[in-house]
């Protein structure tokens, strides 16, 4: 009964994916927005010296804005930053470079505060195969090894930017439950980043969760998807997957310069400023719905889910609560 009682009445709100230009600006507005944690991405192609400086870059951001952030390990920091009207703040990889090819920094970037990995970005990674890679040879041995030390040390495997079969895999090879931390269906926007229902089926059964993604380039009409589109987006997945494996994972990139696009896309392995298809071929940031420029936007999104049919539990599970609970699998 006490258990029923306290998830009835939790009301947490997490935005699982941001890669911003942090500022007290950012997570001032974070703060409007009442959100009790953020999964921030630290390292896209950075190995692990380059993720060290990253870190060193966050320590500086924790001291100077204290009262609003603090980083965070685990569930219970959530309900730390929720007394305490901050934001915890999670580490995240877009890419598994920082590992290298050493199987013991696993453990080394988890005690640095890594929870979110995943195993590849868009390409053929030593883990795992990209979502832009004409051929999806699945995961590797490597990356067999690495699911097992990140579920032994509590790092969550991501497969957000992987192909079909590497993320079916992933599901099926983890002993913990997987996330696909900012994506949407394909069946309402076919961007190359956006995950089937066969797919999306397979993740809710295995008990790994979604995040739904704010991104234009991930949205059905881009800048100009309106907001009654994503929410009855949102219904039909909850169908396909259940509402309590969806949450939120915006990839809002709040005041990155336009540059920043070529190295999320570029790395250091190519010389190439519009490789492949599809969203590398369009320069720069694109604008964000009018209905979420920035995190405030969840006050929307709660008004929208609601006009679509969703119960007041199931808002509060999508807006937040469906990621606090995934968080104690950590």
């Amino acid at each position: 009964m006490l258990i029923w009682f306290i998830y009835q009445y939790m009301n947490y709100r997490i935005d699982n994916l941001q890669y911003c230009n942090w500022n007290r600006k950012i997570f001032e507005i974070n703060r409007k927005a009442n959100l009790d944690a953020v999964h921030v991405t630290v390292v896209y192609h950075e190995d692990y010296d380059e993720f060290l400086v990253e870190v060193k870059k966050w320590e500086k951001l924790f001291n100077e804005n204290s009262d609003l952030i603090f980083p965070g390990k685990n569930f219970t920091d959530i309900q730390k930053a929720h007394q305490e009207k901050k934001t915890a703040i999670f580490f995240g990889f877009q890419n598994c470079s920082p590992i290298e090819d050493d199987i013991n920094l696993v453990e080394k970037v988890h005690e640095l505060g890594c929870r979110f990995m995943q195993l590849t970005y868009n390409n053929q990674s030593l883990l795992a195969t990209g979502c832009y890679e004409k051929n999806d040879s699945g995961v590797t041995n490597f990356g067999r090894e690495a699911i097992a030390e990140m579920n032994r040390v509590g790092i969550v495997v991501d497969m957000s930017h992987s192909a079909e079969k590497s993320t079916l895999e992933a599901i099926e090879i983890s002993k913990k439950p997987i996330a696909i931390t900012h994506a949407n269906p394909a069946f309402w926007h076919s961007a190359k980043r956006n995950k089937s229902s066969d797919l999306l089926k397979t993740l809710g059964e295995s008990g790994g969760m979604l995040g739904l993604s704010l991104y234009p380039h991930h949205l059905k009409n881009n800048t100009n998807c309106t907001l009654e589109s994503f929410c009855e987006m949102a219904a039909r997945t909850a169908d396909i997957m259940s509402v309590k494996n969806i949450g939120i994972g915006s990839d809002l990139c709040l005041e990155q310069p336009d540059s920043v696009v070529e190295w999320m896309r570029n790395g250091s392995w190519s010389k190439s400023k519009n490789y492949g298809e599809g969203s590398k071929k369009k320069p720069g940031f694109p604008k964000q719905p009018i209905w979420f420029k920035d995190a405030r936007g969840f006050e929307n999104l709660e008004v929208g889910l609601k006009n679509v049919g969703f119960s007041s539990d199931e808002t509060k599970g999508i807006l937040g609560n469906n990621w606090f609970n995934f968080y104690k699998s950590f």
